[in-house]
């Protein structure tokens, strides 16, 4: 039975017969999936690093094709100038680890959650998901992706299964959301990466180098993007820092019709309210309920207001 680095081995091997792995270690702060940095010489001589990505269960049984999916569409990104890593090789035989496994450019960056200059970090964040939502998707074959609306529903439909934390008004939440479903769509389909969060964007030097992490990508209206990171980005900076990103984004994209925001706001309020699971330390989740009580408040007073 081969350990785990004669597994990487191997697979950095299929990749390139003349590679030869010299070390592997587990790359922490994953959730979703577990995530291995590789260290390889190539026949060239040359030392490069690499990222061997497996999904979770969670993961591959919403989605038995995740990892070829999100190979494929990093593939699409990465030829439409976006800042993602590079995919090398999709290992879908499982016959060397009992998953998929998709091989990936290492880019050196880290997460950033204390910025040294605010009002640029979050000019980058919102000209990034512009770049995302602009991508054009006219002439590529995107099929493969999941429509973020119906994944929506669906959340919405087994709400019932789950105990909803009722300080949060979770309930009304959804049934307000019910109320209004479905949506009539107002702007045209774009690709959404699913969880723009300051958690899944890497940074080097205060400069964005790399947006990861695409599992929950799919097609849909740019605003349910827009109203994640909103809320995400008020737990993490604040409801300032929010108002900013939004209004930068805004100006960015003009054409958009904005008229069906509060219900994608809703929707993620529904979707970031699992405080317990993220393990915050009771005063950090307190201020950020808080928040998501605010921002719950303002999506309810603008649907007042259509």
């Amino acid at each position: 039975m081969m350990n785990d680095y004669d597994k990487f081995e191997r697979l950095v091997q299929k990749f390139d017969q003349e590679n030869k792995l010299i070390r592997a270690w587990e790359l922490k702060g994953g959730i979703s999936a577990k995530v291995t940095g590789l260290e390889i010489l190539q026949s060239s001589g040359q030392i490069v690093k690499m990222i061997a990505r497996q999904h979770g269960d969670n993961d591959l049984k919403r989605n038995p094709n995740i990892a070829a999916d999100e190979h494929k569409l990093l593939g699409i990104l990465k030829s439409a100038g976006l800042p993602v890593p590079m995919p090398y090789y999709f290992e879908q035989s499982c016959e060397i680890f009992s998953k998929p496994c998709i091989l990936l450019e290492f880019i050196e960056g880290k997460s950033e959650f204390t910025p040294s200059n605010l009002n640029d970090h979050i000019l980058q964040l919102a000209i990034n998901l512009v770049k995302i939502h602009r991508v054009n998707c006219a002439d590529l074959s995107l099929s493969f992706l999941p429509k973020v609306e119906n994944t929506y529903v669906e959340m919405l439909n087994n709400i019932e299964r789950v105990i909803l934390d009722e300080t949060l008004n979770l309930s009304m939440i959804s049934d307000l959301l019910k109320s209004f479903m479905p949506l009539v769509s107002k702007n045209k389909e774009v690709i959404l990466h699913g969880d723009y969060w300051p958690g899944n964007i890497l940074w080097k030097e205060d400069k964005l180098v790399s947006i990861i992490d695409w599992e929950d990508s799919g097609l849909g209206d740019p605003l349910a993007d827009l109203a994640n990171s909103q809320l995400e980005i008020s737990y993490h900076f604040g409801m300032q820092a929010m108002n900013d990103f939004t209004h930068q984004y805004k100006s960015m994209m003009p054409e958009l019709n904005f008229t069906n925001l509060p219900f994608w706001q809703l929707f993620a309020a529904l979707r970031l309210s699992k405080f317990p699971e993220w393990g915050l330390e009771k005063s950090k989740e307190n201020s950020w309920k808080k928040r998501h009580k605010s921002f719950v408040r303002q999506a309810i007073n603008q649907i007042r207001l259509i």
